[in-house]
């Protein structure tokens, strides 16, 4: 971790200089050494490595970089159990991001701190899905997430709204007293939340777990960012499992880039309706693993249950219930439910309100009407 300011201050030189990117930069670290040392060298060596525009630019203080190295001393002097940065080559620099063909270059951190080095691919898995999951696809990450957190994996993601939230709520339900319980890596400066209605979310995921950016502190939600910001999500993970997704979506970059990096690549079936479901099918079709339970996950990493081992009181079989029968798996209106079970329409409210009251149907947009499987 980057303890020293004149330190802190090399590093965040180099990749504010315009035109070097992540490979530039692990270009020149590897052949001149730490950004302190590569400072000192003549400018005919940076060329020789980047080029001549590059070594151009480098020759000249980047605009706004006194400022950021203020800004970002002091915010990691405000609570340094709390928050840090490492870098390539320290010894907390996550090991999984090492095994990956673009790991970033500086990870800014926050939360437990003291457990970076221990992210490792084995033990960690990344969910992913859509912004607008229907209920039963946030109901189920947050189902998968909380039993795979309790099963000693942590849950990684991106903090993003709908299915990212529900895993990070269910990792955090489920995960063990002192396990790292869910990792959130986003798009922006760790000095915002984005979106700010995860603050409370964001703050819990930092007691239990870890937020960390490639990016620079002050560094506003802008869209390029995110994509980008997906290839550390599967890096970190044994594999990442799309719980919900559209066919042009976020999450299935972040399956590509996991299938790049070695990793395995789940996806929950849907319903063949609904457009958010779409995304997932293509995967199967291409060759992911099609998940319907937490041991399907576990055996495709070959991971051992501890749970299945410990005993358990018989679970009592499920009362009959012919209303979650007559709706289905998929969504449906009104007319097809009065159809189907030929009441009045005030029974048949009166008979959805308690369902829907009792948390096993969801109330969609357009007049209809899903149950909800608990998983």
């Amino acid at each position: 971790m980057l303890t020293e300011r004149e330190e802190l201050g090399a590093w965040l030189r180099l990749l504010q200089t315009p035109g070097i990117g992540p490979e530039t930069a692990r270009k020149l670290l590897a052949a001149l050494g730490p950004p302190q040392t590569l400072w000192a060298q003549p400018p005919a060596a940076w060329a020789a490595l980047a080029g001549q525009r590059v070594a151009q630019a480098m020759a000249h203080v980047p605009e706004g970089w006194a400022a950021l190295h203020a800004n970002t001393w002091a915010w990691l002097q405000e609570r340094p159990d709390e928050r840090a940065i490492t870098v390539l080559g320290d010894a907390d620099y996550p090991p999984a991001l090492l095994q990956t063909a673009d790991p970033p270059v500086l990870l800014h951190a926050t939360g437990r701190i003291d457990r970076l080095h221990a992210l490792q691919p084995a033990q960690a898995l990344a969910m992913v899905g859509s912004r607008n999951p229907t209920p039963q696809g946030a109901q189920n990450a947050q189902d998968f997430a909380q039993h795979l957190a309790a099963r000693g994996l942590t849950i990684v993601s991106g903090l993003a709204l709908g299915i990212d939230g529900a895993a990070h709520q269910g990792a955090l339900a489920g995960a063990a007293p002192g396990q790292i319980a869910t990792v959130a890596v986003v798009g922006t400066g760790l000095d915002r939340v984005y979106p700010a209605r995860h603050q409370p979310l964001a703050r819990q995921i930092a007691q239990q777990g870890l937020i960390l950016s490639e990016y620079p502190l002050g560094t506003p939600p802008l869209a390029e960012n995110f994509p980008r910001r997906n290839r550390i999500i599967a890096g970190l993970g044994q594999g990442t499992l799309v719980v919900e997704a559209a066919l042009e979506s976020g999450s299935l970059i972040t399956a590509r880039q996991a299938l790049e990096q070695g990793r395995e690549v789940f996806a929950i079936p849907g319903s063949i309706h609904s457009p958010q479901s779409r995304g997932c099918h293509a995967l199967i079709q291409q060759g992911a693993k099609l998940v319907a339970s937490v041991q399907d996950v576990l055996e495709e990493l070959r991971l051992p249950d501890p749970l299945a081992l410990a005993p358990s009181a018989p679970e009592a079989p499920a009362p009959p219930n012919e209303w979650l029968s007559l709706l289905g798996h998929d969504p449906v209106g009104l007319d097809a439910l009065q159809a189907r079970s030929g009441l009045a329409p005030a029974q048949l409210q009166a008979r959805l309100l308690e369902l829907e009251l009792a948390g096993q149907v969801a109330r969609l947009p357009g007049g209809l009407f899903q149950r909800l499987v608990r998983r």
